[in-house]
């Protein structure tokens, strides 16, 4: 078998790049790039042409020097996107003009998470759902909406559970986005509409939907009411397990 050529991770120094650990030489010429400034770079390019465009050498492009250069700051594309993810996570969420209680602190941290996949839609590949090397400003968007949870009575376990049905809701409202394509859709609404036509009669529930506006557009606002469906689903979880009137309603009590 021939061996792989590529180099393994070393994770150890890409959690020390993440978090502004790693060993800052001490002789020679001042750098004249930091990670900062290229994962910046980076994102532009990514909000620009997506994901799929970024490359060292295309990135070093952006600074007028070479792919090879580029690699004295970040080891590799891994290590260069996890940084882009941390530099569109920097600003938030600030919950600080949320009103009181558990679910309006959460409903604003999905409408602020919603917002950052919104103007990076590359972010959902980049942060797909397996285990990676998460900095800070990641980490401090979990710790967000625990803390938002906190007052809920809910295990640790159930607290997370309500994390992933959040960030759940976001990334596949993001996944649609990504795969809008309205010339794509008008045509797949005409086949469909031939193909029931045809077989109606196999097919008499979906067939009975469709007559009543099941693709029709209603003006309901879907992060808004896949939000409203979680959050009611919480507070009837939060019932079940006797938290306080407080933690039910979501509300603070004075």
């Amino acid at each position: 078998m021939a061996r792989s050529r590529e180099k393994k991770r070393d994770l150890r120094a890409g959690v020390a790049l993440l978090w502004g650990e790693q060993d800052q030489p001490t002789r020679g010429p001042k750098p004249s790039l930091e990670p900062r400034r290229i994962a910046q770079a980076a994102v532009a390019l990514a909000d620009a042409e997506g994901l799929e465009a970024i490359s060292m050498q295309k990135v070093a492009a952006e600074f007028g020097v070479s792919a090879m250069a580029l690699y004295r700051y970040v080891p590799g594309k891994a290590e260069l996107v996890e940084l882009m993810v941390e530099a569109v996570l920097a600003g938030g969420p600030d919950l600080s003009a949320a009103g009181p209680g558990w679910r309006p602190r959460l409903e604003e941290w999905v409408r602020q998470c919603w917002a950052v996949y919104r103007a990076h839609p590359w972010l959902l590949a980049a942060t797909a759902m397996r285990r990676q090397v998460m900095g800070p400003h990641q980490l401090g968007w979990l710790d967000a909406a625990l803390a938002a949870l906190a007052p809920t009575g809910l295990t640790a376990a159930q607290q997370h559970q309500v994390f992933l049905l959040a960030i759940g809701l976001v990334r596949n409202l993001a996944q649609q986005l990504s795969d809008a394509d309205e010339s794509h859709s008008e045509e797949w609404r005409r086949l469909t509409g031939e193909l029931l036509e045809r077989h109606a009669d196999r097919f008499p529930a979906l067939t009975r939907a469709i007559a009543h506006g099941l693709f029709a557009p209603d003006g309901t606002d879907p992060l808004e009411f896949g939000l409203e469906r979680i959050l009611d689903g919480v507070e009837a979880l939060i019932a079940r397990t006797g938290a306080g009137p407080e933690a039910a309603t979501g509300q603070a009590v004075s």
